[in-house]
């Protein structure tokens, strides 16, 4: 399973001159905790960083800053980790491991923006295949007892 066939394919996005306020609105508005900040403002973009509901409290919020008097391109982290959509699961949560990150923009080939995986997708999806396993457990006890008597 790749990281492409998991990911979340609607991304909110924004261009690194809209302000840390309006991060804020867009996040509240379409239930997401973070926005990727493209090149264009837009999905069809390349990721340049990636703004979170945490670091907007903790970098903000908590110091009383004015959140207009900031953009996005001030507040993004200086390091973006990408995955890319063709990555396997198991390398998927290897990168996010080694960075110690809970999400991840996934690009394409050419690195523009296609998607975004997170923590809470690969463990929905892990808890999905271990529910499976235990089933084929509970069926393969359930045929062998018929089997045998």
């Amino acid at each position: 399973m790749s990281i492409g066939n998991i990911c979340c394919r609607k991304v909110t996005t924004l261009g690194r001159d809209e302000s840390v306020l309006q991060a804020a609105r867009l996040m509240r508005e379409q239930h997401v905790g973070d926005v990727i900040i493209t090149d264009t403002g837009g999905q069809e973009g390349k990721p340049l960083g990636i703004l979170t509901d945490r670091d907007i409290v903790l970098e903000f919020v908590a110091r009383e800053l004015d959140l207009t008097a900031f953009t996005v391109g001030d507040a993004m982290g200086d390091c973006l980790i990408t995955v890319a959509e063709s990555m396997s699961l198991v390398d998927g949560i290897a990168r996010m491991r080694t960075h110690g990150i809970r999400r991840a923009p996934v690009v394409d080939e050419a690195g523009r923006l296609v998607g975004i995986v997170t923590v809470d997708d690969i463990i929905t999806i892990l808890a999905e295949e271990m529910k499976d396993l235990a089933a084929l457990v509970r069926k393969g006890c359930r045929m062998e007892r018929k089997r045998r008597g």
